[in-house]
């Protein structure tokens, strides 16, 4: 078993690299190329691989996610932020919560005439679906801006609004775990009910900021210089806080997030820590995450959830678009703002992929978690494919391709 594990494990990096390479080449975002070669090396694919390995990889999609999502919160330094102005924060808030509202509307009303077997956990089902819907993968349109060497107020409220965007699909996250879960146990609301979810949530913030805290108050006593030192630690520090939030019921990928966003702001001796870490393990985490998650792809199931793949991705985009629209104008910000920015905001990933495994797992969602788990899969191939292309199309028309 353990020859076999080392053996997968190496197959995963090598397909993953490969992969990652031929789509950067073929102008797509190298993660749809790692979703790919999972999907290659799905056991309904390929007899490669065991589906007993792909059944207990739980323990590759915890230790990549929270790095993942630690890396969300370190982009959230606040002088950045502060000097993208307004706009930004705006347009984030806005494009971000109609995407989820449109979703989880859509789905309460949609899903009982599309999926009457799943009619019960309606709601519950579409507060998950609609938090789902929130974040944006901001990389496909980064890429596009870098080959075309893009500047201009389109793309700089792009990048704000990646800034931002993941950290409020997090919130989004863990407010609509907590409430589905009362409504499936309880299927009523009652003060204890509303209560629970914002403690949860309180006590993930606490969590995070101590070990952010801890994490920065060690590096700046201990002088550390060397990079592979302080990855050490801060590994450390990071899986700490993921399992402590486990054990005190918290949310540990919201807990992770903020121990980012309070070690990143911590101080001037932590600024850089982050893109000293990314640059170290950033790739090998994105190949172990993307091609597990592929491998986890029920082809049957997504079949059969074809037509729920499709509204999801009509009403993200629908509700995407609306929400840059109507945070520009409150804005009063630049019509190509107004009028392109939300094409820029269409590819999907990273961190909404981990939060559907991390819902994939949690018994409370047996039910309907298959479902769950392929249509955000397959909604995020779709996204990836069409992303880059709705960019490029946007950023030239709004004038700001400089080749």
């Amino acid at each position: 078993m353990e020859t076999e594990s080392i053996f997968i494990l190496g197959t995963l990096l090598f397909t993953g690299f490969i992969a990652g390479r031929i789509a950067s080449k073929s102008g797509l975002p190298a993660v749809t190329g790692y979703i790919l070669a999972g999907v290659l090396l799905n056991p309904q694919v390929f007899d490669i691989i065991s589906p007993s390995f792909v059944n207990s990889s739980d323990l590759i999609t915890t230790l990549t996610l929270s790095i993942i999502t630690f890396s969300v919160g370190a982009s959230l330094y606040l002088p950045k932020i502060k000097r993208v102005g307004k706009t930004i924060g705006v347009v984030a808030l806005f494009e971000a919560q109609f995407a989820n509202l449109f979703i989880a509307v859509g789905f309460a009303l949609l899903i009982p005439v599309l999926v009457p077997e799943m009619a019960q956990y309606a709601v519950p089902v579409a507060l998950l679906f609609g938090a789902l819907g929130s974040p944006t993968d901001p990389s496909a349109t980064l890429a596009v801006a870098h080959q075309f060497k893009c500047d201009g107020p389109v793309t700089r409220t792009v990048m704000g609004v990646a800034a931002m965007d993941d950290g409020i699909g997090m919130l989004n996250y863990s407010l609509a775990a907590a409430v589905a879960t009362v409504l499936i146990a309880h299927n009523s609301l009652n003060t204890s009910s509303i209560l629970s979810p914002l403690l949860k949530i309180g006590s993930s913030l606490a969590a995070g900021a101590f070990f952010g805290g801890l994490f920065a108050l060690l590096e700046k006593k201990m002088n550390i210089s060397a990079t592979s030192q302080m990855l050490a630690l801060l590994l450390g520090t990071l899986y700490s806080c993921y399992g402590v939030s486990m054990l005190i019921n918290a949310d540990p990928l919201l807990a992770v997030m903020t121990m980012g966003f309070v070690m990143v702001n911590a101080g001037e001796w932590c600024r850089q820590i982050p893109e000293k870490i990314s640059g170290t393990v950033e790739e090998i985490v994105f190949i172990l995450f993307f091609t597990v998650s592929g491998m986890k792809l029920d082809f049957s199931v997504l079949k059969s959830s074809a037509l729920l793949v499709l509204l999801f991705v009509v009403l993200r985009v629908s509700g995407k678009f609306a929400g840059t629209n109507l945070g520009a104008r409150l804005t009063s910000a630049p019509k190509p703002v107004r009028k392109y920015t939300g094409f820029c905001l269409v590819p999907q990933g990273g961190i909404v992929i981990g939060l559907a495994l991390v819902l994939h797992s949690m018994p409370a969602f047996h039910a309907f978690a298959d479902t769950l788990i392929n249509v955000i899969l397959g909604t995020v191939v779709i996204n990836e494919l069409i992303g880059p292309m709705f960019s490029k199309w946007a950023l030239k028309n709004a004038g700001e391709f400089h080749t």
